[in-house]
């Protein structure tokens, strides 16, 4: 067991927007809701998946919603604790640790705002590896664990238990049309599970991985390096451009936000023009009119000069932006896994080739 504390979280904040692929939410708001509970007792714990016990039960929690929601509606900060507690009342149980969801932007922060409130470790490890936009694409879910029971909350204090549903599908659905009528954003906690069971499905040591990318990029800047290129040393992948956004859009439809950017080739680069499609995370480049990389590979972009993420809600015309694309974990390549995550699975025609 380790404790977060506050110098580290701006590095993990850093390196899990860079492998959020462009979602999770804002990372800068997901910290000052850590900062907030740390300054105020809370303790930040943190566990590895095989220091969990095999009758430990866990629960998996997050935001739900739009990112763009998050720059003009801000988080009442309790949203995720009032749906863990709400599944702890309808359970009858106490959780003893929690799962994070996905790495990436806020929701990477959430989790840790959560354990310190209720005073219970978090574990280095999260279902996704990334961020992915719907909750199905969790591998918590994606190997068999229940979809339910679910609850999300609001900053109003509003709570919904979904105590059944028929698949995980289904519970993207629900939540997702209830979060909608809540203003697009909610606290969300599910895929409640035993300590045996989250060893098996969690994607481990991300936590740890987003903490070196962050210091990484923090050390690039002091000593003049590429932060690009600190980025690939710890995470492995590559440089798929160098470029300057030409042109962005962007909508939010049924709690996402949706659309597609232009990057243009600079210097070495120059010449070549890229697409890339995005559903709150990005999820192809095209080149050429044809799909060159396709989730589950995480596509990200991180500003040339300072290796800074760049989140979908945030792109905006003359960004100079790296695109880069890091390899996907090995739970995403599994033939389970691509039917929930691949290319397929968001209307992209192609089969699903690693890029890296």
């Amino acid at each position: 067991m380790w404790e977060i504390t506050e110098p580290d979280l701006a590095p993990i904040a850093l390196g899990a927007a860079v492998l959020g692929t462009g979602g999770g939410g804002n990372p800068y708001l997901g910290r000052l809701r850590v900062l907030q509970v740390m300054r105020t007792g809370g303790q930040v714990r943190v566990i590895e998946p095989d220091e969990i016990a095999d009758d430990d039960l866990l629960v998996a929690v997050g935001g739900m919603g739009s990112p763009m929601v998050s720059h003009e509606k801000l988080a009442g900060g309790d949203e995720e604790t009032v749906a863990a507690r709400a599944l702890e009342s309808h359970l009858g149980r106490k959780f003893d640790a929690i799962a994070p969801f996905e790495m990436g932007g806020s929701n990477s922060m959430v989790p840790m705002v959560v354990a310190a409130a209720m005073d219970i470790p978090i574990v280095n490890g999260d279902g996704m590896g990334r961020a992915f936009p719907e909750l199905q694409m969790i591998t918590y879910l994606i190997y068999g664990g229940s979809p339910y029971p679910a609850a999300i909350a609001d900053e109003r204090g509003s709570q919904v238990v979904i105590a059944e549903v028929p698949d995980a599908k289904w519970l993207e659905r629900i939540a997702r049309a209830a979060t909608v009528e809540m203003g697009a954003h909610t606290g969300l906690a599910s895929a409640v599970m035993d300590g045996a069971y989250c060893r098996r499905s969690i994607i481990p040591n991300t936590l740890r991985l987003a903490s070196d990318i962050g210091h990484a990029v923090h050390h690039a800047r002091e000593v003049k390096d590429d932060p690009s290129e600190a980025i690939l040393g710890v995470a492995g992948g590559m440089r798929y451009l160098r470029g300057k956004v030409t042109d962005v859009h962007r909508r939010n439809a049924a709690g996402f936000a949706r659309g597609q950017m232009t990057v243009a080739g600079i210097g070495d680069d120059a010449g070549r023009t890229i697409r890339i499609d995005f559903q709150n995370e990005n999820l192809a480049i095209y080149e050429d009119d044809e799909p060159q990389v396709m989730v589950p590979d995480l596509i990200t972009l991180v500003t040339s000069d300072t290796g800074e993420p760049i989140t979908t809600e945030l792109l905006r015309f003359g960004v100079r932006a790296d695109v880069l694309v890091l390899p996907a974990p090995d739970l995403l390549r599994t033939p389970e896994a691509l039917a929930v995550v691949g290319p397929h699975a968001f209307g992209i025609d192609a089969d699903y080739i690693p890029a890296v």
